[in-house]
């Protein structure tokens, strides 16, 4: 029995990744089950961090949960390809929120030392990765978020109120046309809004494991922004989700 529960896991997480949603009742009669037995196996699953349960089934996990170093090692290709085309984002002379997290350090290491630009950031990683770049720095402080390596907190966000910036480069853990723009923590689900705020045009940064995918906590609706930036394949079914809702998506 335990090699069946197994065996039938694994077929939910394949058609997760296939289908990026499951229905507990579609399963259930596909596998010749109770939808008992398939919510359990899903429970199971997302205690284990594999999935995330939603009425009635299931959609996928955000990776962003693993530890800053670690997320520096996941999908490395792809948040260069994404960092790439946000560079094409970024007009000479003007003023840019650049977001913590390993795509934004992807950015502000390939920024081209001759482009006249200022950045804002609230990520003490993302400032000393342009001490060697001609660029104005200005940090944002406040209680330093140590999952992503930011600040956050109240002093972050009153700091945040008082610049504004042309563009904002936001990073999510998940993008999903039902659930919008998400990440993992409430604070910094918080802060992205304010600094989203306070710049003319805000794009979010969506290397190829965060389409699809889904946290806790909403950032913005995606309404709220001017696009999406992202490497993942152009067939992919929330791509064309997304198409269909007039979002704008740049390929990486």
């Amino acid at each position: 029995m335990q090699r069946l529960a197994s065996e039938r896991k694994e077929l939910l997480l394949d058609r997760l990744r296939v289908d990026g949603r499951l229905v507990a009742k579609d399963m259930a009669a596909e596998l010749d089950t109770s939808e008992d037995t398939i919510r359990r196996d899903l429970r199971e699953l997302a205690v284990a961090g594999l999935c995330r349960r939603v009425y009635g089934g299931a959609i996928p996990v955000a990776p962003a949960a693993a530890s800053y170093a670690r997320r520096q090692e996941i999908a490395t290709t792809s948040k260069h390809r994404v960092a790439v085309a946000c560079l094409e984002l970024i007009q000479p002379g003007s003023t840019v929120i650049l977001d913590g997290g390993t795509t934004a350090l992807e950015v502000a290491r390939l920024l081209p030392h001759d482009l006249d630009v200022t950045v804002i950031t609230h990520s003490p990683t993302i400032a000393v990765a342009l001490v060697d770049h001609p660029a104005e720095v200005f940090i944002l402080g406040g209680r330093l978020f140590k999952h992503s390596v930011v600040a956050s907190g109240a002093a972050a966000a009153e700091a945040a109120a008082q610049v504004s910036a042309d563009l904002f480069l936001m990073g999510v853990t998940g993008v999903r046309p039902d659930t919008g723009l998400t990440t993992g923590d409430v604070d910094e689900a918080a802060m992205k809004r304010t600094l989203s705020r306070r710049a003319a045009q805000t794009w979010v940064m969506a290397s190829e494991e965060k389409i699809g995918a889904a946290s806790p906590f909403p950032v913005l609706r995606l309404d709220e922004v001017a696009g999406i930036v992202s490497d993942a394949d152009p067939q992919h079914p929330v791509l064309a989700e997304l198409a269909r809702a007039d979002v704008r998506v740049l390929q990486a």
